[in-house]
């Protein structure tokens, strides 16, 4: 009878420390999955923050070329410069904004404002022809076109790296682990209202 409890004892041990051994793999290679997919979607969100510096860094000259023919139009300048100071402030923050959906809701706000006063500067331009004949502002709106292009693709491929990375961590028994290790579902980028229609950036 000792013998038999014996034998079933240390099956017994045998079965849970299998066990162990498996859950520890399978909890090794998640986690690291974990770390190497978060660390896709920072990097994917580095992309995103150099687009968006380089339309900043645009934009003092573009609104010196628009006022060397428009010096009046002070009210758009005015909001062009204030949004982009906005959005400036914001546009270093870092990744820790992907932890904090408030905080990547105001980023998306600040950089959607700045938009709109661009698109405000477009219409300005449209009443100087020879403005948009200004080879300076030709370069500037090349640039400008290219940038908007870029920001529209980096901001999909954070979008496609989030979700790849939200889908992961939901998934059981990986939520678990997710949730013990503390990574947490990544924001997405989301159409403004009015986004069905591409912004204009043609002088």
């Amino acid at each position: 009878m000792n013998k038999k409890f014996a034998v079933g004892c240390g099956v017994v041990i045998g079965v849970v420390v299998l066990v162990v051994i498996i859950f520890v793999l399978y909890g090794t290679r998640a986690y690291n999955n974990m770390v190497q997919m978060d660390e896709g979607v920072k990097e994917k969100w580095s992309q995103v923050e150099n687009v968006y510096q380089r339309r900043l860094d645009l934009i003092p000259n573009l609104v010196e070329t628009v006022k060397g023919y428009a010096a009046h139009e002070r009210e758009t300048f005015q909001a062009v410069t204030e949004a982009r100071a906005k959005a400036g402030g914001m546009i270093n923050i870092g990744a820790d904004v992907l932890k904090n959906p408030e905080m990547f809701q105001q980023y998306q706000q600040a950089q959607a404002s700045l938009s709109s006063a661009l698109s405000r500067l477009m219409v300005v331009v449209e009443r100087y022809p020879e403005l948009k004949a200004n080879q300076n502002f030709l370069s500037l709106q090349d640039q400008l076109e290219g940038t908007e292009n870029r920001i529209t693709v980096e901001r999909q491929r954070f979008n496609e790296a989030a979700r790849g990375f939200n889908t992961y961590i939901k998934q059981f028994p990986r939520v678990i682990l997710a949730r013990m290790f503390g990574f947490n579902e990544k924001p997405y980028f989301k159409a403004q209202e009015g986004a069905e229609t591409a912004p204009k950036v043609k002088f």
